[in-house]
């Protein structure tokens, strides 16, 4: 089927087949078409539903962003007459759990997991809290101690591409099987961790499989990967990989144009960009009554945001109301270094910390806000960088206002969409104007987002998209 064949239906009487909505792609004459339509129309035809296989490291009850992406496309695939089957691991460590995405989870989805072992329980031993704030990304860079510096050298040189590679090769002979029992001729594979994209490599060289490889963030150019202490010949290891992976795969599905932009200098390969998005439909709650700025998700040493600790010094300074009516929300995990400079700046008092919420209370959170935060590291490295939290403070519908790198990708978004506003991460006076801008609105009861056009970010369309390239692949 084209990218361009009508969407399919679905058959009340066989929930794992798709009617054709129309009889236009059934080469028939004019009169058998007239007969074939009265069986399309009455349920009586159906095509099977073409079987995907899917390999995730993250799924519920795993907590954070990674989750997300592949949870909502594996709900929606079937709408397009792709059946997903869901690879992952048996018993996983996970950093941060969510206990309440497992409701969210499609009922009915074929889900097969698969023992797998990993170094973080070993490096434990060494320090069980450095280790379990390391697999969390939370990377001291100011000063780090002798465990985590000894940490992150493992981390980089001894797993590479990453501490998921003893799932590898059991994964291949595992899945092998499957391959052949269910007659899979599609495979998707999603990193990080990247070592999936290995299971993927070699699948693919023992099996007739399209393998479309999906980077959610990038490899060897994301911000961190500078930070793992790597020899030379480690760096040289884990480029040749990500060039292997980037040639061998049948297409490459990325979340920014940067990163697509990056990979084809790499690579031939079909590259397509899929954002990530929101999923639902807002529903109407009250807000804060506080003049309350919300940031939610990680808010780790790198992604600091002084320019704005410093415009809040001054807004509290310099406006009684303003002062009073502060409040500042962060949820998710929280860096040491990022608290200590909050209580430098005088802000201590109007801090709320709320610590890990499962995803409805996250959403509630932004729901319930006067205004959103979103905060990237300020380097060239991150400017393709689009964190997933962006589209659920598009469907929240609350100004937002982003501090990053010039040309940021995320920015761009937000400026195309309207929906808030953008400063470089040495602006305080442009931060301060914003601020003051919204406070007034805000004691005017007039505080609000004007969005547009933010549909194209609904995880059903992304989906959309995706069976396009899955349908190509099997063209």
């Amino acid at each position: 089927m084209s990218p361009g064949s009508p969407k399919p239906k679905p058959n009340s009487a066989h929930p794992c087949r798709f009617v054709l909505p129309n009889s236009k792609d059934i080469p028939f004459c004019h009169t058998k078409r007239k007969i074939w339509r009265t069986f399309i129309r009455k349920g009586l035809y159906a095509y099977p539903m073409q079987k995907v296989l899917i390999i995730t490291y993250y799924w519920p009850p795993a907590g954070g962003p990674g989750v997300q992406r592949w949870l909502k496309f594996v709900r929606y695939l079937p709408e397009f007459g792709i059946e997903p089957i869901v690879y992952i691991p048996a018993n996983p460590h996970y950093p941060i759990v969510d206990p309440k995405l497992t409701d969210e989870v499609p009922k009915g989805v074929r889900i097969i997991k698969h023992p797998i072992r990993e170094p973080y329980r070993w490096a434990a031993l060494l320090s069980k809290t450095k280790t379990k704030t390391l697999s969390s990304g939370i990377l001291a860079v100011q000063h780090p101690s002798w465990v985590e510096k000894l940490l992150l050298w493992i981390r980089g040189n001894c797993f590479i591409p990453d501490a998921r590679k003893f799932w590898v090769k059991p994964s291949v002979a595992f899945l092998s099987k499957i391959i052949a029992k269910e007659g899979i001729q599609t495979l998707i594979t999603t990193g990080p961790p990247h070592s999936l994209h290995l299971i993927g490599l070699k699948l693919k060289k023992h099996h007739p499989l399209r393998w479309i490889a999906d980077f959610r963030d990038p490899w060897t150019s994301i911000g961190y990967h500078s930070q793992l202490r790597l020899l030379r010949s480690a760096q040289k290891k884990h480029k040749q990989l990500e060039r292997t992976v980037l040639t061998q795969a049948d297409m490459i599905v990325v979340t920014s144009p940067t990163t697509k932009k990056e990979f084809a200098a790499l690579t031939r390969t079909p590259i397509q960009v899929i954002t990530n998005g929101f999923d639902g439909v807002r529903p109407s709650v009250p807000l804060e009554t506080s003049f309350t700025l919300s940031h939610t998700g990680s808010l780790l040493t790198g992604r600091n945001p002084i320019v704005l600790w410093k415009a809040l010094q001054a807004l509290v300074q310099q406006h009684e109301a303003f002062k009073n009516a502060l409040k500042i929300q962060l949820a998710g995990v929280v860096g040491a270094e990022v608290l200590h400079t909050i209580e430098a700046y005088g802000l201590g008092s109007y801090v709320q910390q709320l610590g890990y919420l499962t995803h409805p209370q996250v959403l509630e959170v932004q729901q319930q806000s006067q205004g959103l935060l979103l905060v990237e590291i300020d380097s060239e490295a991150t400017r393709g960088i689009i964190p997933g939290k962006l589209f659920e403070y598009l469907q929240a519908n609350r100004p937002i206002l982003a501090l990053g790198p010039e040309g940021w990708e995320a920015g761009n978004i937000i400026r195309t969409t309207q929906s808030g506003a953008v400063c470089t991460s040495t602006d305080v006076a442009a931060v301060k104007r914003v601020l003051l801008k919204w406070f007034r609105s805000y004691q005017k009861g007039t505080l609000q987002s004007n969005s547009r056009n933010i549909e194209v970010y609904h995880r059903r369309t992304l989906t959309q998209t995706l069976a396009n390239c899955i349908r190509w692949e099997e063209s």
